[in-house]
């Protein structure tokens, strides 16, 4: 640093939860200017130690009670399993912290809401991880999009498809923990619709710049072991999900997910369709890509990539809205907003109409 540079502002940061997750919030916070990761809190005594001395937290608790009497940091980064996200934000929300949540923001649209009601409430900035946020095809095409470079959104195809139920690339799903949670209900899954359904619904919408008005969904569980239960796990929880929806903008669409997907490590894709031209948005091996066919009256089937910059992350936009005032996008109210739609999504599988 220079005699004349400013050094940046220092952001105390806390991480609730210490599990693989919170791993990738860690290192990437940790590469931001001026925030500091001051404490940790975890259950688990081993893994709390072992991911401070990790990342060379200096404080360290076994509870958020404790760690909110304590109160020496500005921010919280929540990566509790999904059910922990309500009965562990409102604390930290009413201590008048800034967090950022993990998705899906909880496991109800009822304790969504009051999780963003009451962050706009207290005046604190309130994010939530929609990982895919970070992606510059995504960012690029959303913009063209608004910029009526498409004309009128018609229809969408969106998927994200994974294959580790098929296919070893992550390990063996049937032996580990870390996998054979996300299939049962008991262990606080929602499935492929709760786990991966949430990032494909923001992905497309976002894109397409309307919120859900309707949507119906099929849920399919398949069987996967002798009895459908591995040792205290009942696979349960559903592994493929089919979706019709309709936006507020008056465009139609499918959005499916499934973890069959054989030869698809972690791919999403998105087809949109316009009046003036069409995008097709792709994410697959750490890879984006973006390509359009903007003249269809003189060249029908004529595609062009289109050239993709860097984009900020959501872990910088989080410290960028604490500091600075910058939008906090995707908020508590987006969150809120998406599992309204996995709420209905989840139920008999009738369309369901709703507004705010």
């Amino acid at each position: 640093m220079t005699a004349t540079e400013t050094p940046a502002p220092r952001t105390r940061l806390l991480i609730l939860g210490t599990g693989s997750m919170a791993h990738t919030h860690a290192t990437a916070f940790s590469a931001l200017p001026g925030v500091e990761i001051v404490a940790a809190v975890d259950v688990s005594p081993g893994r709390l130690a072992a991911f401070c001395e990790k990342f060379d937290i200096a404080h360290r608790f076994a509870t958020l009670d404790e760690a909110l009497a304590w109160g020496a940091f500005d921010a919280a980064s929540n990566v509790t399993p999904d059910q922990a996200h309500h009965a562990t934000t409102m604390p930290l929300i009413a201590a008048g912290k800034h967090v950022l949540c993990e998705k899906p923001l909880a496991t109800s649209y009822t304790e969504a809401a009051e999780m963003r009601d009451a962050a706009q409430a207290a005046g604190v900035v309130n994010m939530v991880n929609l990982t895919y946020r970070n992606n510059a095809a995504m960012q690029h095409a959303a913009r063209m999009v608004a910029e009526g470079k498409i004309g009128e959104v018609r229809h969408f195809e969106a998927s994200y498809l994974q294959s580790w139920l098929v296919q070893p690339a992550w390990g063996e799903w049937s032996e580990q923990d870390q996998w054979l949670w996300r299939l049962s209900r008991a262990h606080g899954s929602a499935g492929v619709l709760g786990d991966v359904g949430i990032h494909i619904l923001d992905f497309a919408t976002h894109v397409a710049g309307g919120d859900v008005a309707s949507v119906s969904c099929r849920l399919k569980t398949f069987d996967k072991a002798e009895g459908g239960q591995i040792g205290p796990y009942v696979l349960d929880a559903n592994d493929s999900c089919a979706m019709h929806v309709e936006l507020t903008n008056g465009a139609i669409g499918v959005v499916h997910a499934s973890r069959f997907a054989t030869g698809h490590l972690n791919d999403l894709t998105l087809r949109i369709h316009g009046t003036k031209g069409a995008l097709l948005v792709e994410s697959a091996n750490h890879t984006d890509r973006l390509s359009a066919c903007l003249a269809p009256q003189s060249a029908p089937t004529a595609w062009e990539s289109i050239p993709l910059a860097p984009v900020q992350t959501v872990f910088a936009a989080f410290i960028s809205a604490i500091r600075d005032g910058a939008p906090q996008e995707p908020d508590f109210a987006r969150g809120a907003a998406l599992q309204k739609v996995l709420d209905d999504a989840g139920g008999r599988g009738l369309f369901r109409g709703y507004q705010e």
